[in-house]
This record gives structure tokens, sequence and C-alpha cells, in this order.
């Protein structure tokens, strides 16, 4: 049992890999659309490139979405809506009438048989207008010419025209009196009837909705069938566009059949194995030329994450609606891992998403061909992000492309320039400014998984932050060397292509555990005391040494990347502290050359071995007097030699050639720092 947990203990960070790998295939399985996937591929205006393409089965020939949508439209154009006659507010204006007559023409006034003819002249108005009914206008709902009438139960179509409106009422008063020669007698009426004639005549909402239901419902999809053998397609043929309709429509009958219970697991194997060999590309990729990020689960996890994400985002749009693919913001992901990591990596990623999402989108080949420009295009552009105006032209770059590449294809499928869907241009436009999130994005990552990008570096390069601010006030000599020390490494790491960012901050943090003891340390001793004069060789030799746990715990206390924190931890790697060590050797006692030797680790980069280089050059530099240019070039290639033999420079991916071109930058620098000049004759 024992040694299976050792064994287990020796190994988790391999079994997390395992696991990270199978959950991340499962996930990306599950996003994945449940269809089969069509054997071929087509596109609009190419020749088919397959042998003669024959029936499988039988199939319908489906309508595209712009027939279906256009007739829908027709019948909505055609639909006759249902309107309900109400007779209680008939009854109640008949009633009305018969109140308001007594009022207008009173018995004292007028005769019986005025008001006899005056009471039918009203009635036979009510009744013309109470025939078919007055129609009350809804806003938002114009009125068609035909309507159905439904009154007493049966439905009735009839003319806009023979019903009434409010504003008609005036009219039919004017002209009934006109008839019958009772124009005189206008005001009257206009009083009788003001106020008391009401609309009888409303849009039944649900019964309209029910008869347009049932009118689309009758809509079919399809146009026509295919028998089983029947020539579809021959080879070389052009996919024109009723080839094309038959094609789409097998193309989803297929996926549909294919998709059956008999085939599941089969189908379901078969994207396992698909996504699986995709996500062992990049472990193998990763394990073989970027070690370094293999080793670190973190960060494995944070580029599974992405591509899961992307996958993610890409299928929830698709499902929601296919024609907004576009609108996902694919190219942040090269974007944000060549920040963290470097190009090669995130375009291998990329690459490798679009693989896997060729099996989401609709017209794949477009879509891979795409987005894998694009990213080449992003890689290629995007630079220095710390620099507001560089993310902006990249997306503006990026943009371009898309709708560059968008016009290609669509003059390959048209062969002109006609129907072009502006729309899609929105939808690049939206994805660039979306793409611009990737500035906040950076900053939640770098919270998350504890990564640092450059603009996190250019923050702790600024020499008014805290940790550095108190460097300056209580080791000012630490300050000043750790800023030539920073000078020289960032132009070593130009030289060498090393990153030149991260460097400069490695060097004016590696001495912040001076801090503690400044006075112990030369470059802070303004005096001629040397408190190292009171002390064994042995303890002093200890507090200089103590300045590298000391400025570990430090930085740890204040927040420091690990990526800087490896600057402090290596900066000195195993080498002695010579002084000391020969000093205790002078005194004749024996000597534990351990206790003389820093704790390491050596460096393991570029960038440490090059502020190992840079810091001990400059440091004893100082040691120079009158120095000339012969004098500074061997004193360099001493000191760089030493460490070489020393074995410093063993686990750093740095090779001679590059050792070769930082001493003579280091040669050069410090040549100009103590302004050498050509000696000239007496």
């Amino acid at each position: 049992m024992r040694k299976f947990l050792d064994r287990l203990y020796k190994n988790q960070s391999l079994i997390y890999k395992y696991i990270l790998y199978v959950v991340s295939i499962f996930l990306i399985v599950f996003f994945l659309p449940k269809g089969g996937q069509f054997k071929y591929e087509f596109q609009k205006g190419k020749p088919w490139q397959y042998d003669n393409l024959y029936a499988p089965f039988d199939f319908s020939i489906k309508k595209t979405d712009a027939e279906i949508a256009k007739e829908k439209s027709q019948i909505e154009d055609r639909q006759i809506d249902y309107y309900s006659y109400n007779d209680s507010i008939a009854d109640q204006v008949y009633r009305s009438f018969d109140t308001n007559f007594a009022t207008v023409f009173p018995s004292d006034e007028f005769n019986k048989a005025q008001r006899t003819t005056f009471e039918r002249v009203g009635k036979e108005i009510l009744d013309e207008l109470y025939k078919n009914g007055i129609l009350k206008k809804t806003e938002g709902n114009a009125v068609k010419d035909e309507l159905y009438l439904v009154k007493n139960n049966e439905a009735k179509q009839v003319q806009q025209r023979e019903l009434y409106h409010i504003q008609d009422i005036e009219k039919l008063i004017e002209s009934t009196l006109e008839k019958k020669g009772l124009s005189v007698y206008r005001p009257q009426f206009q009083e009788l009837f003001f106020g008391i004639i009401k609309p009888n005549v409303f849009i039944d909402k649900n019964l309209s909705h029910k008869a347009l239901e049932n009118e689309l419902s009758k809509i079919s999809y399809t146009r026509g069938n295919v028998d089983e053998g029947k020539l579809i397609i021959a080879k070389g043929e052009v996919v024109e566009s009723e080839n094309l309709k038959i094609l789409n429509s097998l193309k989803d009958e297929y996926a549909s059949e294919l998709w059956a219970a008999n085939n599941y697991y089969f189908i379901l194997s078969g994207y396992t194995v698909l996504v699986a060999l995709v996500l062992i590309m990049l472990l193998l990729f990763l394990k073989k030329y970027r070690a370094e990020i293999y080793r670190n689960n973190t960060k494995i996890t944070f580029i599974f994450f992405n591509i899961l994400l992307m996958v993610f985002v890409t299928t929830l749009v698709v499902k929601y609606n296919e024609a907004f693919v576009f609108v996902v913001p694919l190219c942040i992901l090269p974007l944000i891992l060549k920040t963290f990591f470097d190009a090669r990596t995130g375009l291998f990623v990329h690459v490798l998403t679009v693989l896997i999402l060729g099996f989401v989108v609709p017209n794949s080949f477009e879509y891979i061909f795409l987005q894998i420009i694009a990213g080449i295009v992003t890689i290629l552009t995007v630079s220095e992000l710390y620099k507001r105006a560089n993310l902006f032209i990249s997306v503006g770059q990026i943009t371009l492309i898309y709708i560059i590449g968008y016009f290609a294809f669509h003059i390959i499928h048209e062969g002109n320039l006609n129907n072009i869907e502006w729309l899609v241009f929105g939808l690049f436009l939206l994805n660039g400014m979306i793409t611009l999130f990737a500035q906040p994005l950076i900053y939640i990552y770098e919270k998350i998984f504890g990564l640092v990008s450059d603009v996190s570096l250019l923050e702790l390069s600024d020499t008014n932050s805290k940790l550095l601010k108190e460097l300056s006030n209580k080791a000012p000599g630490t300050f000043h060397h750790s800023l030539q020390v920073a000078n020289l490494a960032e132009a070593a790491a130009n030289e060498i292509g090393a990153n030149a960012m991260l460097v400069r901050v490695g060097a004016l943090y590696h001495d912040i555990g001076k801090m503690n003891n400044p006075t112990y340390f030369t470059e802070n001793q303004v005096t001629n005391v040397n408190p190292h004069d009171e002390l064994m060789p042995v303890d002093s030799a200890t507090i200089i040494i103590n300045h590298v746990i000391e400025g570990i715990e430090m930085a740890r206390k204040n927040n420091l990347p690990d990526r800087v924190i490896d600057f402090i931890r290596t900066h000195h790697g195993t080498t002695l502290v010579y002084y000391f060590y020969k000093k205790q050797q002078e005194l004749g006692e024996q000597v534990n050359i351990e206790d003389f030797r820093y704790p390491g680790p050596t460096p393991f980069s570029k960038e440490t071995a090059i502020l190992m280089m840079s810091d001990s050059v400059e440091a004893a530099s100082k040691s120079l007097k009158n120095p000339t240019f012969l004098m500074i070039d061997e004193f360099v290639d001493k000191i760089i030699a030493a460490q070489m033999q020393a074995g410093q420079f063993l686990n750093a991916n740095i090779t001679f050639k590059e050792i070769e071109a930082v001493k003579k930058v280091l040669k050069q620098k410090l040549t100009n720092i103590y302004h050498l000049r050509v000696e000239y004759p007496e």
C-alpha cells in the first residue's frame, strides 16, 4: 500500500494531466452537436469532386429558409382578420336613443306628426349604422379591405367599407337628413346622437391568430421527393442552386437518419477519437517543444480551459443562430496565449481549436480557412500589448482580413458582388469590438491562474512602486546597483531575443533582500566602518547569503509573481561567497565549503542566466581602477568563464553563441559607463 501511495505521489502531476485530458474530451464531445456528419464536402459554384452521387434512400427536397419565410409572409398578407359584433352595445345605443329623443324633441315644441317623422328617420340612421356595426380601430393594427364579421355566431366576409367608423357618422346624418328634406333640423339630430353612438365591432385577436396558425400549418416544408437510386449529381458537374438544394436536403436527412439509436454509440466513439487525437497532439507538442509549460499543471489547465471556453461559446451561438458564428472572437485565443507564452504555442493551440470547431459550425471549410488566416494575422501583428494603440491596430487588421475573406468566398460562390449580406460585416465589426475585451480578460486570468503578462511587468518596473521606493530609501546603493544591472540585462536580452521586459523587472527586484541589513553590503556603506570587521567570516557569509532567502520572503509578502521571484532565487545560483571563504581559510580553521555557498537553484532560463552574468559583472566592475578597453574585456571574460566552469548555466537554455553575444553587450555598456576614450599621444 505504501509503495502504491509513493508511486501515486511521485506521479501526481502526470495523473492530473490524464484526468484533465479525459475530462476535456468528455466536455468537448458533450458540447458537439448530436448528429452524423455528411461525408462529402461541397460548395456552391465549385465542381463536384467525387464520383457520381446516387440517392442512398428516399428523401424529400427541403425548401430553404428564405422560401419558407416568403410563403409565411404571403400567407400573413392574405390573412383575413376576424372581428366580433357586440349586440349588447347596439341595444344600449337604441335605449339611449329613446331616452334622448324626448329631451331633444319635446312634445310642447313639435307636433305628433313631426315627432313621428323624426323618430322614424333617427331609427333609420341607427339601423344603417348598426346593420354591420361601427368599427373600432386599434393602434398598431391596420384594418384590411376585407374582414370576417362574426355576428350571431356566424362569420360573414364583408368589405371594410360596409362598416362605419366614428368619423363617418356625421356624413351619414347629414346625407340622410338632406334626402328627407330635414336639413334644417340638423342641430337637433346632432344633439340627439351626440354621446350615445359607440363602436361595437372589435378585432378578435384570438380567433384571428388561430386562423393564421391554421393556415401556416398547411405550409409544406418540402418541394418534392428524390427516389432511391436516382442520380443527384455527376462527377465534375458544377454545384448550382438546384442541385445545391438537393445536396443540402440529403445532408440534413443523412445526419438525422444516421443519429439513430443503433448508431448512437458508434458516432459518439468517432467524435471521441477525433477530439482525443487533437488534444493528444497538443500535449505531445507541449511535451516536446514547450517542456516548461508541460511541467506546469496550472499552465496546462489554463490552455485547456481556453479551448473549452471557445468550444462552449461557439456551440452556444450556433445553437441560438448559426448566422452569428463569426461574432465569437476566436482570435482572443492566440492573442492571450501569445501574451502569456509565445507565438508558436498560441498559433498551434488556435489551429487545433479551429479543427475541433469544424464539427460544430456550418460551411466548415470557409470557417476553418478564415479563422486560421485570422489567427496567423493575430500572431504576426499583436505585440507589446501594454501599448494601448497596438491592440486597436491589430484588431483592425484582423477585422479587415475577415471582410476580405468573406468578399473572396462570396465571389467564388455567386460569381459577382450581388446579394451581399451586409449584416455579416456588422458581425465582423462586433467580433473586433469583443476582441478588445482581451485586456481586462488578461487581467482576470492573471489573478485566477497566477500568470504574468507584459502589462503587469510594466507596472512592476515603475521605480515609484512601494517596494522599489522602500529599497531606494533603505539601501540607496543597492537600488542604484539594481538600476544599472537592469539596464545591462535589458540590453543583453534584446541582443539575443530573450524577454527584455521580464529581465528588467527581475533585475530591479533581485536584491530587495538587502534591505534588512543594508550596511553589510559595500554599495550601501558611506563611511569607512565595515560591520564585517567585527564578525567571523562564516557569520558574514551567512548574512550575505541570507539576502536571497529574505528577498524571496519579502517578494512573497508583497505578492510579486513567481516569475519575478525566480530571479531572486537564481541570481547567485550555487556560487561561493568567495571573499569570506578565502578569509575563513586564512584563519587556519577547518572550513565547510557549504557554509559559504548560495542555496541556489542555478539559472534555468535565458533571462535568469542573463541576470546572473549582468549582476556579477556590474558588481565586480566597481573594483576596477582606471579601467581600459583591454581590462574590461578580460574582466568580463574572466567572470563569465568562472560561472560557466562552475556549471551555473547547465540548466539554462542558453547557447555558447548567445553567451558570447551577452558578453559583447556587457563590454560595450561598461565601456560607455566608464566613458573610456582612446588615449592620445603626448
